[in-house]
């Protein structure tokens, strides 16, 4: 029998690259993604560099969403 909580041990020991893992958060957003890749990066992700990346990738998504509509409100467009 394994000791508790055990699973959650190993799952953070995940050694991926940065590479690996902004690119599954960020195909994650685009929301496509086959079941293969899908099951091999549950097996080698860490779930807390998931976790950071997702929120960063959120916070650019949404930092970029206003400086668009700074940009649009500010050429006039928006009033035309």
């Amino acid at each position: 029998m394994s000791e508790p909580g055990q699973d959650l041990k190993d799952a953070v020991n995940r050694k991926a690259s940065l590479g690996q893992t902004i690119s599954a958060v960020a195909w994650s957003f685009f929301g496509v993604r086959r079941g293969r890749d899908h099951e091999k990066d549950m097996a080698r992700l860490n779930p807390v560099h998931v976790v950071i990346a997702g929120v960063l990738g959120a916070a650019l998504f949404v930092l970029m969403l206003v400086l668009l509509v700074r940009w649009v409100i500010s050429s006039g467009v928006a009033g035309a």
